[in-house]
């Protein structure tokens, strides 16, 4: 079983998914940082397939980066104005190249957090 590596969005303040939010992920791994993917948040806020997956995934630094300004721009927040967050990176290590990674974005516009889900 090859590795691979998906995300999810989640508007924590809305209470549902994120739903067209650009995605990118980017290797990191040498003198200069090489973009790999870029991806849209379907209506379930996750991507339509892995953001890396079979012989392209492979043991090393990447970066996932949610663009989510544009998405909380397009919304009224509680106390007024669109948030403080463009672009949410998110730096992590990928170790077993036939492991599953998941590693979702839960957001609002003043606050996110992730882990690593399953």
């Amino acid at each position: 079983m090859a590795g691979r590596l998906t995300t999810h969005v989640l508007d924590t303040a809305q209470g549902r998914p994120g739903a067209g939010i650009t995605v990118e992920l980017w290797r990191l791994d040498g003198d200069e940082p090489v973009q790999l993917a870029t991806a849209m948040t379907n209506g379930d806020g996750r991507t339509d397939g892995p953001m890396l997956s079979g012989d392209a995934f492979a043991p090393g630094r990447y970066e996932l980066r949610f663009h989510v300004g544009p998405y909380f721009a397009g919304q009224v927040q509680a106390g007024g104005g669109t948030g403080i967050f463009d672009i949410v990176p998110i730096q992590f290590i990928l170790t077993d190249p036939n492991g599953h990674y998941h590693i979702p974005l839960l957001a609002s516009a003043w606050s996110y957090m992730t882990y690593r889900g399953s």
